[in-house]
């Protein structure tokens, strides 16, 4: 019995179909680790402006007060999918769309302001 029947490496590769929840899953992945060390270099910046004095803080305090789109969208899906709602596949399959064009269209909008592309 030295022949081995051949087997696909990866078997769950022929039976799932790409769709945009996996999209969404593993941008979700990245950005996590991304706001994770991001997170430790914003803690780092407060500490530091505390150590600083009242004119460091406030320049801290100012952009730390600024609006975030992308984080807030990010964000209220987590907590949606935390109750257990919205797992079904139509369902998951359409706000994990949704997740993805509101994120762009948050970022669009976020750049068209700070670099004033229509002034």
């Amino acid at each position: 019995m030295n022949s081995k029947a051949e087997r696909p490496l990866s078997p769950h590769l022929t039976i799932w179909k790409w769709g945009p929840h996996m999209t969404v899953s593993i941008l979700h992945r990245v950005t996590g680790g991304a706001i994770t060390v991001a997170g430790l270099a914003v803690l780092a910046w407060w500490l530091v402006s505390i150590a600083g004095g009242e004119a460091a803080y406030a320049d801290f305090a100012k952009v730390a007060q600024s609006p975030a789109g992308m984080i807030v969208l990010v964000g209220l899906t987590w907590a949606l999918l935390d109750t257990g709602a919205g797992y079904e596949l139509k369902v998951n399959r359409f706000w994990a769309i949704m997740t993805l064009v509101g994120s762009l269209t948050a970022t669009a909008i976020t750049w068209y302001l700070l670099i004033g592309v229509g002034k």
